[in-house]
């Protein structure tokens, strides 16, 4: 009995007992993975079904100028700075130095003082000049007055004479009187000219004492001080001077330079030049050569040349060293002359008669159609359709045109032979 109520108790249901799980969750893994195949296989439709363009190879167009009107270097040269007008400036006449008004560096103008000489000795000279001027002139003075007296005694005795009132001895001898008197005269004249002539000398010795700057130009030297002795001339030894200090004609200066004799036939007289000197590297400075100097220097077996430079700049000083090109000259740029551009051979095509080429435009191409000109080696020269930084397509196949899509071969790298 106790037996079957147990069986009995076993078959009731619990309520309270959560219910089994379902299958849903395996039906949206299903539909996940349907999902997934379907996105893939679209993808795959999109990336087979797109257009990618044709694959080619590109080359840039290369400008070559404007026609040759550059100039080419044909040779060049090292020298260095020079000025055509320097002058070590001095005193004409030897004397100890009172003041010097230059410092280095100083611009000075034509006939500007620039130092001056103790004048005492000449202006004694001068004061003594005037002195004897004086005298000379007194002298003449008083002969010229003995002169009036005698001619008016001759006179008189000229009429006396007629009227036998004196003798003619007496009126030879006022005659002779007045005549010598005349000589005195003339010469105490030319005694007072000379005179008149020292001191204009003397003067000139005071003014001697003043030395002015001969042109125009910059100091570049100070040669003398207050109380040192100069002398034009190399006198006494180490403690005279020879000059007041050196001024420079800054509009002067020009560079010479030394070329080899194998060379020299390249450079002509007004060839066009490009100085650079060693200070200033990116600075080009034009010009002209002025003369090629008609020696030769036998040691070095170089000519010298003059080359002058356009530019007026107080950069440029003399001593500077120089690099010289010698430039052949530029031909005449022709107006209607368009700058060309140099293409590979294998981008030009032949395309409904008219010769073309291919320029990239982003993702597409471009036809251009050409106006060729020369041939050098494998490349085109290109008047007209193409610019340069352009880039073209190499070996055009037939069924790229305008407009079509192109993607560009990049070049694979290097196989390692040595990987296994």
């Amino acid at each position: 009995m106790n037996s079957s109520s147990d069986l009995l108790k076993s078959l009731k249901i619990d309520r309270s007992a959560p219910p089994p799980p379902t299958s849903h969750k395996g039906l949206w893994i299903g539909l996940g993975v349907a999902a997934v195949v379907v996105l893939g296989a679209g993808g795959a439709w999109l990336a087979l079904g797109r257009d990618k363009g044709v694959e080619v190879q590109v080359a840039d167009v290369v400008a070559i100028g404007n026609g040759g009107a550059a100039s080419a270097s044909v040779l060049d040269a090292t020298g260095y700075v020079v000025a055509r007008r320097m002058a070590t400036v001095s005193a004409k006449v030897p004397g100890k130095v009172r003041e010097v008004l230059i410092e280095e560096g100083q611009r000075v103008e034509p006939g500007q003082v620039i130092a001056t000489l103790d004048p005492i000795d000449a202006e004694q000279q001068r004061t003594l000049s005037a002195s004897q001027l004086q005298a000379a002139r007194s002298q003449a003075a008083g002969v010229q007055a003995q002169l009036k007296e005698a001619e008016a005694n001759a006179a008189r005795l000229g009429a006396l004479v007629g009227q036998k009132l004196v003798s003619r001895a007496q009126y030879e001898q006022a005659i002779a009187q007045r005549d010598s008197l005349r000589a005195q005269l003339a010469t105490a004249q030319r005694n007072a000219q000379v005179a008149a002539d020292g001191l204009r000398i003397s003067a000139q010795g005071v003014d001697n004492t003043i030395v002015r700057a001969p042109f125009a130009g910059v100091v570049i030297a100070k040669a003398a001080q207050p109380g040192e002795i100069v002398s034009p001339m190399a006198a006494g030894g180490g403690f005279t001077r020879t000059g007041i200090g050196t001024i420079v004609d800054m509009d002067s200066l020009e560079v010479e330079v030394e070329v080899g004799e194998a060379f020299i036939g390249r450079v002509k007289p007004g060839m066009p030049t490009e100085t650079v000197l060693n200070a200033y590297q990116d600075w080009k400075i034009p010009g002209k050569v002025i003369a090629i100097i008609p020696a030769a220097d036998r040691g070095k077996a170089t000519v010298k040349v003059r080359v002058g430079i356009d530019a007026k700049d107080a950069r440029i000083v003399p001593d500077m060293g120089a690099r010289v090109s010698f430039l052949e000259e530029a031909k005449p740029v022709q107006a209607d002359v368009k700058p060309g551009v140099l293409v590979p051979a294998a981008a030009i095509v032949e395309r409904d008669g008219k010769d073309v080429a291919f320029a990239i435009d982003g993702e597409a191409v471009q036809q251009r159609t050409l106006k060729l000109g020369r041939t050098l080696g494998d490349d085109r020269e290109v008047l007209e359709g193409l610019n340069g930084g352009d880039a073209v397509v190499l070996d055009p196949p037939e069924r790229l045109a305008d407009g079509s899509r192109v993607r560009i071969a990049r070049e694979e790298p290097a196989s390692d032979t040595n990987n296994e």
